[in-house]
């Protein structure tokens, strides 16, 4: 590939990233404001319109009717309520369809002129693949909440979908930033590089960890209880915390238990990005690598209080919405921070 050939596709899937971006936030919106369960449907191909009449938007209406939700929650809040929470689901559901549509789009142009390796070729096809998988697991987690006496998906399901998501973002951005810089950079102080690189793999670790805690704080409506911090009706650790059998269940279910794993997890991602920033500010790692350090700083800070602020408000839709779309740039930032540090095994 030519280095006007590699800024090109890098380009696209970096816009790709961005778009995801939007869907993520978009999905923290549908969750948030109880629209996800309103289409009563999977329609791959021919979802892609809305109704188109006043007939149609009846028959919508009448299946929605006939769910839990609706008798529990929205009895009697007439076709403008439904029509409402109806446009935020389409809208997640229209632009994952856009963003497939572009990958492929693109794929093929690509592919046709010459540009991509078969290999990329291959990697490329598979997201495309992978993301139509999470058009599926995004219905499997919808479905769940048709059950009787729900009003809501299941908690494992949103974090199965969530998951899937972020790790087919992770996938494309690293491959974005590998077609960008395809040679790792030197790192003058590879002694500093090695030991910042290792604590950052760390971090990323606990970084996913607590995103995945947050699905199911989302899940559970953890948010909505225990609205202090840092103590939790005065005491470090929530009264009940074990309280379900067997123990590893209170991680996924019990309320004060999902809630405290994720303050923990969010305190633990907080400090290991320090001791990142704490070694590599002052270390000689090189401009991106350095440069990477310095913004996961900032962006570790403003994601703490991001979600300190997301619970002392009792989760308001815009500033929650805002808290799970900052995991995946706080996330990003990570990444490309460990894809800057590739170099530090090499030679000056």
């Amino acid at each position: 590939m030519t280095p006007r050939d590699r800024k090109r596709v890098s380009n696209w899937l970096l816009t790709i990233c961005v778009m995801l971006l939007g869907m993520i936030a978009l999905g923290g919106a549908t969750r948030l404001t109880g629209s996800g369960l309103s289409i009563m449907d999977w329609r791959p191909v021919t979802g892609i319109l809305p109704p188109l009449s006043h007939a149609e938007w009846e028959r919508q209406f009448e299946l929605y009717k006939g769910i839990p939700q609706y008798k529990i929650l929205h009895d009697g809040f007439g076709l403008a309520g439904f029509q409402k929470i109806f446009w935020a689901e389409w809208t997640h559901r229209f632009w994952g369809r856009m963003i497939g549509l572009y990958l492929l789009l693109r794929l093929v142009w690509f592919a046709a002129t010459g540009v991509l390796t078969r290999s990329l070729i291959l990697r490329l096809a598979l997201f495309f693949v992978l993301g139509g998988l999470q058009g599926a697991i995004g219905w499997f987690m919808v479905a769940s909440g048709f059950r009787a006496d729900s009003t809501a998906v299941e908690p494992v399901r949103l974090v199965l979908h969530l998951s899937a998501a972020f790790i087919l973002y992770v996938a494309i951005l690293w491959t974005a930033l590998s077609i960008r810089f395809p040679r790792p950079s030197i790192i003058p102080d590879r002694q500093a590089g090695r030991r910042v690189r290792a604590i950052l793999a760390v971090a990323i670790g606990l970084i996913s960890l607590t995103i995945v805690a947050g699905g199911f704080t989302a899940g559970t409506h953890a948010g909505f209880s225990y609205n202090t911090f840092p103590l939790m009706e005065g005491r470090l650790i929530p009264e009940g915390y074990g309280k379900l059998s067997p123990f590893w269940f209170n991680w996924i279910a019990n309320i004060p238990a999902v809630q405290f794993d994720h303050r923990l997890l969010a305190t633990l991602t907080a400090l290991c990005v320090g001791l990142v920033l704490l070694i590599g500010a002052r270390a000689n790692l090189g401009e991106r690598a350095h440069r990477g350090v310095i913004l996961l700083g900032w962006a570790v800070l403003a994601q703490y209080a991001l979600g300190v602020t997301t619970l002392l408000l009792v989760v308001p839709v815009p500033v929650a919405t805002l808290h799970q779309t900052f995991a995946a740039v706080l996330l990003s930032v990570a990444v490309f921070t460990l894809h800057a540090l590739r170099g530090v095994g090499r030679a000056s």
